[in-house]
């Protein structure tokens, strides 16, 4: 329980990876280990997040209120850059899918205005339901109301709400002690189901990814950070790529990654009244890699149609899949979904682009884990970037 919780993973992810070559149904029955590890994150992230939140704002000093903007601002200014990444990327090393017929299911967003409205609804969540379905939008909303009118309470009570907060918290450091079984169980399981060789047809689609989301991680990300602090970023960003990064890699969850994160940010020794809120709201807008997912299906989508793709479209695309991706769910695969609606944009019916839909499903042993692993990772550099103690 007290020795390096990052060796501890590594352990764990060469000893999974070696009882899925040596006994592959062992490894299958381990996979067990996994989604409990998973489910127990799941469990706890809702009720983390609205009692954090709530407890944060509620015995907020105004110095903290101050720092939420710039980090926001950050998190739609990295969304944005990284879905031009991916245009400039995609039309530099333009990429083919072979589309064939499939039965995905149907149940793809049909317009900006459907992943807009969908927004607003989660907004208006009843509380309870929001917490029983992970709706991490609506606990926010609640969690923010609830902090804003308690701000002015008795002190008894905004101390039972920072005692309740830090009983969670406690919980929540058991829950992520266990991570290093929880990746052994799903390395171990995952390599022993699909294995890697059912990547090597889609090999360049999957470079081109990865590429971009490389960039954003180790340049794009290190140079909005340096613009804000004028300090070098990359201590921050190893740190997070190594703790959070890695953890979110293999739950393959922004939500289930908050636990993960808000610890971090304790061990970094970060304004709690700041990333008790920017570490949840990240995991809903701070979508960089779920940008860069939609735009590079889309643009290999109509390479493989001969759809010429001008520069103001281009643009528009970019655009459309920075909103979208602050509309995709926290869970695995969340930007799949979200790609009939940017396919849409070119006049790619809704039948093809749920074909480019099942390729990303089937890359998506890596992609969804990079994705995952660059989006939560960076909440953690763009809140340590304003919430560090000086």
């Amino acid at each position: 329980m007290s020795g390096s919780l990052v060796l501890q993973i590594a352990i764990g992810i060469v000893a999974g990876t070696v009882l899925s070559l040596i006994s592959p149904d062992a490894a299958k029955s381990s996979m067990l280990l996994g989604n409990l590890f998973v489910q127990a994150l799941k469990a706890v992230a809702p009720v983390l997040v609205l009692v954090l939140v709530a407890s944060a704002i509620a015995n907020r000093r105004k110095s903290h209120t101050s720092q939420l903007r710039p980090i926001v601002l950050m998190y739609l200014v990295g969304t944005g850059a990284a879905a031009l990444l991916a245009v400039t990327m995609s039309t530099l090393f333009p990429t083919t899918l072979a589309l064939q017929v499939t039965d995905v299911s149907n149940s793809a967003p049909q317009g900006i205005a459907e992943v807009l409205g969908g927004l607003l609804h989660k907004l208006v969540d009843n509380p309870v339901n929001a917490i029983l379905n992970a709706n991490y939008i609506g606990i926010l909303v609640w969690g923010v109301l609830l902090g804003i009118f308690l701000h002015h309470a008795a002190d008894s009570t905004r101390q039972l709400l920072a005692d309740l907060s830090d009983a969670v918290t406690h919980i929540v450091r058991i829950v992520i002690r266990l991570a290093p079984i929880g990746i052994f169980g799903l390395v171990a399981g995952n390599l022993a189901v699909s294995g890697l060789s059912v990547l090597a047809n889609y090999a360049q689609i999957l470079t081109v990814l990865l590429s971009c989301m490389f960039i954003m991680a180790l340049l794009i990300n290190p140079l909005i950070v340096w613009v804000k602090t004028r300090r070098n970023p990359y201590p921050i960003v190893f740190t997070a790529l190594r703790e959070s990064g890695v953890t979110a890699f293999f739950t393959r969850s922004s939500a289930a990654n908050i636990p993960v994160n808000l610890a971090l940010c304790e061990r970094l020794d970060l304004e709690k009244d700041t990333y008790a809120v920017s570490i949840p709201l990240g995991a809903t807008i701070n979508m960089g890699g779920a940008a860069i997912t939609i735009t590079v299906l889309t643009l290999a989508a109509t390479h493989t149609l001969g759809i010429d793709v001008d520069l103001p479209t281009a643009l528009l695309l970019s655009v459309i899949a920075a909103l979208s991706a602050c509309g995709a769910s926290g869970v695995a695969g969340g930007s799949l979904l979200l790609i009939p609606l940017s396919c849409s944009l070119f006049g790619i019916s809704n039948d093809i682009a749920m074909q480019v839909v099942a390729v990303g499903f089937v890359i998506s042993v890596l992609q969804d884990s990079a994705e995952t692993a660059l989006n939560s990772s960076t909440d953690v550099v763009f809140t340590a970037a304003v919430a560090g103690k000086q």
